[in-house]
């Protein structure tokens, strides 16, 4: 076996044709866009350079072919609560099912990181922000949703063989949109729907500031400093929702108050996978030109919830019901075109979140996924992720 660093064009491409070769014959793997792929190895457009470094390798068999890839890097800004050493991560993995080639990719990562000072390595996860290409796949090998880890079941027994231990499950949920919901949701809605002080709103492309700085009050309230997530400002939303608007549905992302205060959001996009399986990883004039005609004649039937999230001192009051028996009255009408739903996931250390989502009615657990952790010092205790909120 060869082992390559991911140093020049050429090898970039190959460190995406790994893929490409190992999911030829997987019916549900969905080719990432390369641009996605790449940009998170790009320091003039992943900011998360500016508190680490990332490294790539790829590797190939003795005749020459593309068998696996892994990527390793330092982030300082990178934290879990209780963390009291210093963690580096790993992703991007892939692998031909075969041990002897997993372990030489997870060493090389490990001996990288150890050079780096590094005490543990945390993985899969992304060099970057938590809401993509995090976590290895463990239950629901089904299509992925867009920006999400995807991989063959024999993955596990590669992680868990080399030595990985299970740091949080990652809990996706689904639901059927058109399902008619349970009496205790409208039960619990209907209590504040009859208090005036409380309004919904759907979000307005062409007022995209104003919802920016009610998203911006809701999310630093609820999650600021939990579960390693920073506070964000308004002119990061901002531009969070600029980014965001060509593929904006105004029905599906929303707004609850109490009075004149942002306390409660819901937000929602239709599922991109659904539109870039047929782009084969690019996106160029032409794969933008068919984006815009799927989505005028042949819209995603799918959506996907990004944030839901309830300021603390609403939270347990029937907030949560109140939003989704809102939302049903709009997603729940003649000729809607969405009939499936899926949230992004939910770490098991967060058992508030997991209590919300399993109320939203007939909900199941659509899919897992696993951040493991190894211990670089073997004698040392392992500890899971321990409980927020």
């Amino acid at each position: 076996m060869q082992l390559i660093p991911v140093n020049d064009i050429a090898t970039g491409k190959q460190f995406l044709q790994v893929a490409v070769a190992l999911y030829k014959n997987d019916i549900n793997w969905i080719r990432p866009l390369d641009k996605d792929i790449d940009e998170v190895f790009d320091a003039t457009k992943n900011k998360t350079f500016r508190f680490g470094e990332a490294v790539r390798w790829i590797l190939k068999d003795n005749k020459g072919q593309l068998i696996g890839r892994i990527a390793a890097f330092v982030n300082k800004k990178y934290k879990n609560k209780g963390d009291d050493i210093s963690i580096g991560g790993i992703g991007f993995f892939e692998c031909i099912n075969n041990q002897q080639a997993a372990d030489l990719l997870f060493n090389t990562a490990k001996d990288w990181l150890q050079q780096k000072n590094m005490e543990a390595m945390d993985g899969p996860i992304n060099f970057g922000e938590r809401d993509k290409w995090w976590g290895l796949l463990t239950e629901g090998f089904s299509e992925p949703l867009y920006c999400m880890n995807y991989n063959p079941p024999y993955y596990i027994t590669l992680f868990e063989s080399y030595g990985f231990q299970l740091f949080f499950n990652q809990i996706c949920f689904g639901i059927d949109p058109q399902k008619k919901l349970s009496p205790k949701i409208f039960e619990r809605h209907s209590a504040l729907a009859a208090d005036p002080d409380f309004s919904f709103k759907t979000i307005k492309k062409n007022q995209l500031e104003k919802f920016a700085a009610d998203f911006t009050t809701v999310y630093n309230k609820a999650w600021a400093g939990h579960g390693g997530l920073k506070q964000m400002y308004v002119e990061q939303v901002i531009i969070l929702f600029k980014k965001m608007k060509p593929v904006l549905d105004e029905s599906i992302v929303y707004f609850a108050y109490h009075k004149t205060e942002p306390i409660g959001i819901f937000l929602n996009l239709p599922d991109l996978n659904q539109y870039f399986k047929h782009m084969n990883g690019q996106f160029g004039l032409l794969q933008k030109l068919y984006f815009l005609y799927l989505q005028k004649f042949k819209p995603a039937k799918k959506f996907t919830g990004l944030v839901f999230g309830i300021v603390p001192e609403w939270q347990g009051k029937g907030l949560d019901a109140y939003i989704i028996g809102e939302s049903q009255k709009i997603v729940q009408v003649p000729n809607c075109i969405y009939t499936a739903y899926e949230m992004q996931w939910i770490g098991d250390f967060n058992p508030k979140m997991i209590n919300v989502a399993e109320n939203f009615g007939d909900t199941f657990r659509s899919r897992n996924l696993v951040t493991y952790r190894y211990l670089f010092d073997r004698t040392k205790e392992f500890k899971r992720h321990p409980v927020v909120g």
